[in-house]
């Protein structure tokens, strides 16, 4: 059964798209309480069932693959209850549970998860996001905070740990402590991002009362970076569709993200749903993180979610196409049919 479990889970979650949220801008007096959060996207392959191993007592009759990612996921709990000490299959537990809106029980398993491997950065960093998306007003708490401040001491040039503790403290208020965490950041950045996150960092300045930063003087590699590393993206619905989004409110949401890489998106554009074809410029514009983008990349994959909620949060109802492979840079566009797999 353990097989079989770990075998179906992958292809599920190989097949299931990652979710993507960005947090609103919540503002209370001249102090804006804001973030940017990016659920976890999962990527499986078959090899994660290996760290498990294949028991020699497994029989056939126990290798019943399951029908759907719930039953997958239940079946990994059930292994997992036998064998918690699994660090790996925590976070796969936690990852699928995030890919079906089960925030507190994916916190849950990724902290089961760090009492097993409490120095590994990017699960700390992980585990944090996570916790803040299963609190009520999606804010990182002080166990948060702790997470990502120890991922930082273990791997000081952690950027998303970097990033994300200057979103802690804008959430707090403390905007020039922001300020100082994001403008130790620049340096590392492509021109690119840190031209993205400059503008995060003059807002924060902003509300410090501090006056905005001096633009760095654009350079040859600024300006020519993102070159060839746009994708335009033609985005079909097939029929079934079509009549859907007539008598709807659906959101369509095209996405690129790293194959096989961090849970993080790298481009998303928002449209409503409409009948005819859409096609929409994904670009470093369109990154909900200033530490990555299109033009770094030599390689993403891009897919289509209709969305029934508004969320981009994969919800039950959303439809999402095969995620399809693009080098970069590239000049040719990309052509997806949704609901035509």
């Amino acid at each position: 059964m353990v097989k079989a479990v770990f075998l179906s889970l992958a292809a599920l979650l190989a097949a299931t798209a990652g979710g993507i949220m960005l947090w609103p801008l919540l503002r209370a007096g001249k102090r804006a309480i804001w973030g940017t959060l990016v659920a976890s996207m999962v990527v499986a392959t078959v090899g994660l069932y290996l760290w498990l191993g294949t028991p020699t007592a497994l029989q056939p009759r126990d290798a019943e693959a399951p029908q759907s990612l719930e039953q997958a996921v239940e079946q990994l709990r059930a292994v997992l209850d036998e064998h918690p000490e699994r660090a790996e299959g925590w976070v796969l537990l936690a990852r699928s549970q995030l890919e079906l809106g089960r925030m507190a029980d994916a916190a849950g398993s990724f902290e089961r998860a760090l009492k097993l491997e409490p120095d590994q950065p990017e699960l700390l960093v992980e585990a944090a996001q996570a916790r803040a998306r299963a609190h009520p007003k999606m804010l990182f708490d002080d166990t948060g905070l702790q997470w990502l401040q120890h991922a930082r001491q273990v791997a000081p040039d952690n950027q998303r740990a970097i990033w994300l503790v200057g979103i802690v403290q804008r959430q707090r208020g403390q905007d020039e402590a922001a300020v100082r965490t994001w403008e130790g950041l620049l340096p590392r950045l492509e021109p690119n991002a840190a031209t993205a996150l400059r503008e995060q960092i003059d807002a924060a300045r902003a509300d410090a009362g501090l006056p905005p930063s001096t633009p760095a003087a654009a350079t040859p590699a600024a300006a020519g970076s993102a070159d060839g590393h746009a994708i335009t993206v033609r985005v079909t619905l097939a029929p079934a569709l079509q009549a859907r989004v007539a008598a709807s409110k659906d959101i369509l949401f095209v996405i690129a993200r790293v194959p096989g890489g961090p849970p993080m998106p790298v481009a998303v554009k928002r449209h409503p749903a409409q009948a005819g074809p859409l096609t929409v410029t994904l670009d470093d514009a369109d990154s909900p993180m200033p530490t990555q983008k299109l033009s770094a990349l030599d390689e993403v994959e891009v897919f289509a979610r209709l969305s029934a909620s508004g969320n981009a949060m994969r919800q039950e109802g959303d439809v999402d196409s095969t995620p399809v492979k693009v080098s970069l840079p590239t000049s040719k566009s990309l052509e997806i049919v949704l609901g035509g797999q």
